[in-house]
């Protein structure tokens, strides 16, 4: 964030880069082009009169603008306030729209994604800095969620328990929880939302949105795109509101009684804070955090599909997903010839720009995640650990991309492995793959379960037995337990999210949906009496 004394000062500099004509045309195609402001807060509105935001292309370093004028304004206390209170009273209409008529909706803004993908996909190219093909996967997530919102608005069913006493039946019903806040982080800039707003929507909730502070124009893209479908649909807008801003903001929305219901991926650290902030009221709260996810490798494993799938589980989106494989756990008689295909993969791939087809790897984020980067390399050379290939950030890129962050996908070969040490038991969110040798699947186990996360998991094997136990209860603790299929890359269908202390909750397909309601065990009497449950009786006569 920077103030408006800091921008018009940053308006008399030059920026330091100019605006390529790509990053125009991508802005143009999702209407974000004001002349001036972006406005940073919807709720039926578009406003913002706080602080501002400047986005940030990390594959070039220019700001992501139209002119040098043109910044995104976050909410001011009031705003901010008042937003919330809007999705309150939006939720209190919204609750009772019938719920295939909620899916309609939805149907709808599915539909308009679809219309707006490539464009939306290029924007989170520009600004997150995954590849093309990634950035329009992500788009996919959001339209592959709201297909399934539809159906689910027609299945969110209850369930008719038998009651002990005659004439009677229970229900238990669902209902529309309230409002539901999504914090999302900067590396899903679009999908994260879309999981969870597909949910609430068809629930029948009330969703407000704080996005990573880094990521503002997606998140204004999106919106636009969602409140047209609600304005043509005479619902408020607020039903799907938005709030950008840094920490304030997320601490306002986090400690509102108006929010029921917090979704938050991110780090660990602020996932504890807003975890504690939302309990200590009784809220709902759902966390996504870190993930130091393991392949395992048995020695009968197709390496033709195993070697390319961990390379794009390490290095895909520049090790930027919770899912990103960062643990790399090999059978002792197929180290050599795993480590040389994976090697071969690993330096054949250049970075580049993330619009080109041809580019599989991205920028960093941010300058900070290059801190990140070099920090866990020195760590892992104090250790001791050999690094087979990469360890240092690219240098001498031709413009643009010399003012990006660029750093080299690494393997590294620690001296042991001590699931305790830092170096394997830290989630390093940069391309950055330990590599660890075991003789027997249960070694390979107990590595995998060993660490604090437990969000993501793969073994490739073809022995049906080595599945059962992988799968079974004394193999993978993991919420994601994969067989021949990589860390990285979760569809829609199931439920998404971790197990152990470092995540709450399941978003995405599955179950997830019930999170998103209020249940009520409703006994109904249609007799002619009204005994009492387990035979109590309770009256003065003999």
């Amino acid at each position: 964030m920077i103030t408006r004394i800091t921008l018009n000062t940053l308006r008399r500099a030059p920026l330091h880069r100019s605006l390529s004509s790509r990053a125009s045309t991508v802005l143009s195609a999702l209407d974000l082009h004001s002349g001036r402001e972006l406005a940073g807060v919807y709720d039926g509105e578009w406003s913002g009169s706080g602080e501002v935001l400047q986005s940030v292309c990390p594959t070039t370093g220019e700001v992501l603008a139209r002119n040098p004028d043109e910044f995104v304004t976050q909410a001011t206390p009031a705003e901010l306030r008042r937003a919330l209170e809007r999705s309150r009273e939006a939720y209190n209409v919204f609750r009772d729209v019938p719920a295939p008529k909620r899916g309609e909706i939805l149907r709808q803004i599915r539909e308009a994604l679809a219309e707006k993908r490539e464009a939306l996909g290029a924007l989170v190219s520009l600004e997150m800095g995954k590849i093309r093909t990634e950035g329009v996967g992500e788009v996919q997530e959001f339209i592959d969620i709201a297909d399934y919102g539809v159906g689910l608005s027609r299945m969110m069913n209850g369930r008719v328990v038998a009651s002990e006493r005659p004439g009677h039946s229970i229900l238990e019903v669902p209902n529309p929880l309230g409002v539901v806040a999504v914090l999302s982080a900067f590396n899903f800039p679009v999908a994260v939302y879309g999981w969870n707003l597909a949910l609430s929507l068809a629930a029948g909730n009330a969703t407000i949105w704080k996005p990573a502070p880094s990521t503002p124009l997606c998140s204004i893209a999106v919106t636009k795109i969602v409140s047209t479908v609600l304005e043509r649909n005479g619902v408020p807008g607020a039903v799907a509101g938005l709030v950008t801003g840094g920490k304030d903001v997320g601490v306002t929305v986090v400690d509102s009684k108006l929010v029921d219901m917090v979704s938050f991926t991110g780090s660990e650290a602020v996932g504890r804070q807003v975890g504690q902030a939302v309990q200590s009221r009784f809220g709902k709260v759902l966390l996504e955090l870190s993930g130091n996810n393991a392949a395992v490798v048995m020695p009968d494993a197709d390496l033709d599909m195993a070697v390319p799938s961990v390379f794009f589980g390490a290095v895909g989106t520049a090790g930027q997903r919770c899912t990103t494989t960062r643990r790399l756990y090999l059978h002792s008689s197929i180290v050599q010839s795993f480590l040389s295909r994976l090697e071969t993969l690993y330096q054949s791939v250049q970075p580049g720009d993330p619009l080109d087809p041809a580019t599989l790897l991205g920028p960093l984020h941010t300058r900070q995640a290059m801190d990140v980067y070099h920090s866990a390399v020195e760590r892992l050379l104090q250790s001791g650990a050999e690094i087979l290939t990469g360890g240092a950030a690219y240098r001498d890129l031709p413009k643009p991309l010399d003012g990006g962050n660029f750093v080299m996908p690494t393997i590294a070969i620690p001296q042991s492995v001590d699931v305790t040490d830092p170096i394997w038991s830290t989630e390093t969110f940069a391309p950055v793959l330990c590599v660890g040798v075991f003789d027997e699947l249960e070694q390979a186990i107990e590595w995998n379960n060993g660490v604090p996360q437990g969000l993501s998991s793969s073994l490739w094997t073809r022995d049906i037995r080595n599945v059962g136990k992988w799968i079974g209860p004394a193999g993978s603790d993991a919420g994601i337990v994969n067989v021949n299929v990589g860390t990285s890359g979760a569809e829609i269908g199931a439920a998404f999210g971790g197990n152990k202390p470092l995540a709450l909750g399941r978003e995405s397909g599955g179950d997830a949906w019930k999170q998103y309601v209020r249940w009520s065990a409703c006994t109904l009497n249609f007799s002619n009496a009204a005994p009492l449950a387990q035979g109590v009786q309770f009256s003065n006569s003999a």
